[in-house]
């Protein structure tokens, strides 16, 4: 193309990927809405190739669906795909937690309680945003030491389908509140060697939808469709 592209040629399709991803997150591209990939593709400087390299991916991810001969919308997120999500995430971490526990010494735990700390810290500043990786970095610690990386890779896709989709302006302070209450409980199940308590703690508590519903429909300020 005659356009010079606003990106970079090493993994072109990765960028595109991580462009369009940043759309939805800021809530440009939002759900229902159509991609114009002739739109796209001249906006970035970039063929079609790539651009439909990264929609294929996000397709996969969830956060598209590719219509034949109508083109590509933004997916909506309903009220069963958060409870099919938090369902998946609670089987995916719990399992990560007794992968993970032969790795789970003190050094570990001190990591775990030190992030809780600082998320306790950043709520009481309102930077939520501080706040929610400081608690992506306090699970990462038991999902890397699992050893399992395909684990890790679909918990961090999930977790970007519910709550980057987009990033909700508000948070849920009381939510926000019993999310550091468990994360406690479950430093001290893991610092006791309660593994497999641990893990049926992050599943039947933390990941429960039933237990969480309250908090899930206060956080999106548009109650997801049924």
């Amino acid at each position: 193309m005659s356009k010079k592209s606003i990106l970079n040629l090493a993994s072109l399709k990765d960028q595109v990927y991580e462009y369009i991803r940043l759309q939805m997150k800021i809530g440009t591209l939002k759900p229902g809405d159509s991609i114009d990939m002739n739109a796209f593709s001249q906006r970035l400087g970039v063929s079609k190739t790539p651009l439909r390299d990264a929609l294929i991916r996000l397709e996969m991810e969830g956060f598209v669906r590719i219509l034949p001969r109508r083109g590509v919308i933004v997916n909506e997120l309903t009220i069963q795909d958060i409870k099919d999500y938090y369902q998946i995430l609670g089987a995916l971490e719990s399992t990560a937690v007794i992968a993970a526990a032969p790795h789970l010494n003190e050094i570990a735990v001190r990591k775990m309680d030190k992030l809780n700390q600082g998320m306790r810290v950043a709520l009481g500043r309102d930077d939520f945003n501080a706040y929610y990786e400081k608690n992506l970095k306090f699970h990462d610690i038991f999902l890397t030491l699992s050893g399992n990386k395909q684990l890790r890779a679909t918990a961090d896709v999930l977790k970007k389908r519910l709550y980057d989709f987009p990033r909700q302006a508000g948070y849920v302070r009381e939510w926000e509140e019993h999310s550091i209450q468990e994360h406690k409980e479950l430093i001290r199940l893991i610092a006791e060697r309660k593994f497999l308590e641990a893990a049926n703690f992050i599943r039947d508590v933390h990941w429960s939808f039933a237990v969480q519903q309250k908090f899930v429909t206060k956080y999106y300020t548009e109650s997801p469709k049924e």
